[in-house]
């Protein structure tokens, strides 16, 4: 588009590739995100320093921040994303329920105002009939969230939650919510400008969740019929209307056996997963929100806006999939990424980084597109296991199983699939003995090989390779 970047990067970052790949960058002292890329005022005066005209706040940190929108105001900074006061109806999942029901949205039954005491929950619960979630007004990422089968376990999942979200979120307010058996999380991607016009860029499958976190995702979604697919994008362009809406935000819905479709939530932020739409439909949403973000009126016509091929994406965590899922910051000591067709990686490591502790252990995401999604899950398969990562333990071998599970291969799976799926027995053999063979020869070795900024590190591979021979 011509326009320069500016990075911030925080003590822990000063050596990943984003700042690198920006035409300038400033650094944000601290460790911590409190410390850094939380801190508003930081972030604001780094925009200041540097006279930057606007801020794009990705899709973790102050994303969804009300108040870091409102001082972007203040400042004359321009915010690219929805204004505050969406953020403020959308982030408040109750008042976000409300004004869905007002605009004739459906929402799944539940509570309607913030339950502080037992006999609330109790009473809400009864109303919207066992089995029931519990989830934190404040809450996300699955956080202060409990199932309850029955209205004898009520009162400890009540406790347990309320802990919970004061200590996630500082506050203890809890909602509830009818649980839906093994549905399906679908969810709309749209955009709209400040003039009140919007499109949407259809929907995204996201039901292969561990934790209430997604983990793949893919489009279009499987057996969904065309009349319950377009009702539901009419449906979340009338949610981000009714929101007072602009930029990009995606719409959620739980989705039953029966295509019943539920809103669940609306992310006022671009989306993790938003590659996939991009590679289908072709529109790059990013540049998108910078448009409408400056001023434009809505440029894509609906009309014109269709769905070519299939995409998916797996996120790659450094995490252990055999103890949990437990996170494995650590040092990089072999990444090798993938360089296939119709193949796209989008990560922010590299050989020889830390991938840190005080953020969260995603560090890759692989996008596979095809003609149709037998050829995109192939292809996928294909770049994971062209994957090479030493030093931390990852979850690309869950991520195989999954992809090759026969329920995934059918499609029309819901969110409980991973429940079935069972992880390969061996564990990642040879990534743990390179590992463990590179922590004895640290220090020792001579031989150096070229990193992706032309210095010299020592190499994993070569090194366990001289030893071999």
């Amino acid at each position: 588009m011509g326009l320069r970047s500016v990075a911030i990067y925080s003590d822990v970052d000063s050596d990943s590739p984003h700042v690198f790949a920006a035409d300038e960058a400033v650094h944000l002292p601290g460790k911590l995100p409190i410390e850094t890329y939380l801190d508003i005022e930081k972030v604001i005066e780094a925009t200041k320093r540097t006279q930057a005209q606007a801020v794009h706040p990705g899709y973790g940190f102050l994303s969804e921040n009300a108040f870091f929108r409102k001082r972007c105001d203040e400042e004359g900074i321009i915010f690219i994303g929805p204004p505050a006061q969406a953020m403020r109806i959308m982030g408040d999942k109750l008042l976000a329920r409300q004004t869905m029901v007002s605009a004739g949205v459906p929402v799944v039954p539940g509570s309607l105002e913030k339950c502080l005491t037992f006999e609330a929950i109790r009473e809400d619960a009864r109303k919207a009939g066992f089995p029931i979630m519990l989830k934190a007004c404040a809450g996300g990422g699955g956080k202060g969230m409990r199932l309850v089968q029955d209205e004898e376990d009520l009162l400890p999942a009540f406790e347990g939650a309320a802990r919970e979200a004061m200590a996630a979120f500082g506050d203890a307010s809890l909602y509830v919510e009818k649980f839906i058996e093994n549905p399906r999380h679908i969810e709309v991607q749209i955009l709209m400008d400040k003039y009140g016009e919007g499109v949407h860029l259809f929907e995204r499958e996201c039901s292969v969740q561990r934790r209430h976190q997604k983990v793949i995702e893919e489009t279009p979604a499987t057996k969904l019929s065309k009349e319950t697919r377009d009702k539901m994008c009419m449906v979340a362009l009338r949610a981000g209307k009714a929101a007072g809406y602009e930029c990009a935000g995606t719409v959620e819905f739980l989705v039953d056996k029966n295509e019943n479709f539920y809103f669940l939530e609306m992310n006022t932020r671009i989306q993790v997963e938003h590659p996939i739409t991009e590679m289908v439909v072709g529109v790059d949403i990013c540049e998108a929100m910078t448009r409408l973000a400056l001023g434009e009126r809505m440029f894509l016509k609906q009309e014109e806006l269709f769905q070519r091929g299939h995409a998916i994406e797996c996120r790659l965590y450094a995490e252990d999939p055999y103890k949990d899922f437990l996170p494995s910051p650590g040092k990089l000591l072999r990444y090798k990424r993938p360089n296939m067709p119709f193949v796209r990686v989008d990560d922010g490591v590299e050989e020889n980084l830390v991938i840190s502790q005080y953020y969260d252990p995603l560090f890759a995401k692989v996008i596979a597109w095809g003609e149709n999604r037998e050829q995109a899950r192939r292809r996928l398969i294909c770049a994971l296991q062209e994957f090479e990562v030493v030093g931390v333990m990852h979850n690309i071998p869950f991520l195989l199983a999954v992809l090759e599970h026969e329920e995934f291969v059918r499609g029309g799976y819901d969110t409980s699939l991973l429940e079935r799926v069972k992880m390969p027995e061996e564990r990642i053999e040879k990534e743990m003995i390179a590992a463990s063979v590179v922590a004895l020869l640290q220090g020792g070795a001579n031989r150096q090989s070229p990193n992706a900024r032309g210095t010299t590190k020592p190499s994993a591979w070569r090194m366990i390779g001289r030893m071999q021979r």
